[in-house]
């Protein structure tokens, strides 16, 4: 081949065809990120009050990275044929095991503490891995109301790789 020659057509194979969003991000961009968010699961296929459940926990949790991280964070989101998953990671200090353990709700007064509480009632599933070096969480919540079908998060989708599962909750 030469630079007059038309180049030859590639096939193009994703990494993870399953990614529907993978960025940082920090401050600056969280309402952009979280538009995106919406964007995305919709497309995907989430609508009504779970698209609202869903975009509202990613916020929380893209906010507490902001917050409590270190100033920055990383977002992951995919989808199966029956659940969206988005996972959020930061560099952060790491979350208290006391505080990781309460699952009692804030008091009403109190002006922080609701994000990791309200993600865990907003969604399916929430897996957190803390430690000095940051913190993974990683939720899931069905497309579709699971009272319309029976469908559950598929392992495979579940097990993403390179988050711990010291404290997770399962069932909405």
């Amino acid at each position: 081949m030469t630079d007059a020659d038309p180049p030859s057509s590639r096939t193009v194979v994703p990494i993870d065809p399953m990614d529907l969003l993978s960025e940082t991000f920090d401050r600056s961009q969280v309402t952009d990120l979280r538009h995106h968010v919406a964007s995305c699961a919709s497309s995907a296929g989430m609508s009504g009050q779970r698209l609202d459940d869903f975009v509202l926990a990613v916020n929380e949790l893209i906010t507490n990275a902001v917050r409590h991280g270190g100033g920055q964070g990383w977002l992951r989101m995919w989808r199966d044929t029956q659940s969206m998953y988005c996972e959020v990671a930061d560099n952060g200090q790491g979350i208290g095991t006391d505080r990781l353990r309460n699952r009692d709700r804030p008091a009403p007064n109190t002006a922080g503490g609701w994000g990791l509480w309200l993600t865990e009632r907003l969604t399916d599933t929430m897996a957190v891995a803390t430690g000095p070096e940051g913190t993974t969480v990683r939720i899931s919540l069905r497309l579709t109301d699971p009272t319309a079908s029976g469908a559950g998060m598929s392992e495979a989708a579940a097990s993403g790789a390179g988050v711990d599962d010291p404290v997770s909750r399962t069932g909405r």
